[in-house]
């Protein structure tokens, strides 16, 4: 007898590669139900329709995200080098977990419920994990931060800046580069000293 979350971990997975190689809309049950070499009605005993799977899957690569992020941030002391993690782990991850991203960036989606309920919650806790950084290197006396709030939302607002550049053009762009471009703005700024 095989084991209902491993079934389901399967199917999400397997899953989530048609996602990534076709888009939600092209997806069919049929192609799910073929990668997985069974038939669509044993699908359909775990999962009520597409769509439910589409957002287990979505759900299943931001949990893969929160826990690199989360890792990648304790992995080091220095709150430079927590925040220079915190970018490149960020922004590689969503090269690889595209059925996320696209849930997350894809206005095709905005009919979804659940869309929104993730993006919303993806804001909440990127901006948590931005101000503890932020609030870190603050009482450190490494940042000079006024507002661990503005500041964090100023730093996500330049990472989603880059996203559609780096991401929807699929052109060769050199990631470390660019990130490292804005990684020298933050820390030193334009302004001559």
């Amino acid at each position: 007898m095989i084991n209902k979350e491993e079934f389901r971990k399967k199917v999400i997975i397997s899953a989530g590669q048609i996602f990534s190689r076709y888009g939600f809309k092209k997806t069919t049950m049929d192609e799910i139900a073929k990668a997985l070499k069974m038939g669509k009605s044993s699908i359909y005993y775990y999962f009520k329709c597409k769509e439910e799977i589409f957002e287990a899957v979505v759900l299943y690569e931001a949990n893969i995200l929160r826990n690199q992020l989360t890792n990648s941030i304790k992995s080091v002391e220095s709150p430079v080098e927590k925040l220079k993690n915190y970018v490149f782990v960020r922004m590689k991850a969503f090269e690889k977990l595209s059925n996320y991203y696209n849930a997350i960036f894809d206005k095709n989606l905005d009919h979804f419920d659940f869309i929104e309920r993730i993006r919303s919650k993806y804001d909440r806790e990127e901006l948590a994990m931005l101000r503890l950084i932020m609030y870190h290197g603050a009482r450190m006396k490494v940042f000079n931060v006024a507002n661990s709030e503005y500041t964090a939302l100023a730093v996500q607002t330049a990472l989603k800046g880059l996203e559609v550049p780096l991401f929807w053009k699929k052109r060769e762009v050199n990631i470390e580069e660019r990130l490292n471009g804005i990684l020298d703005v933050l820390f030193n700024g334009i302004l001559k000293k």
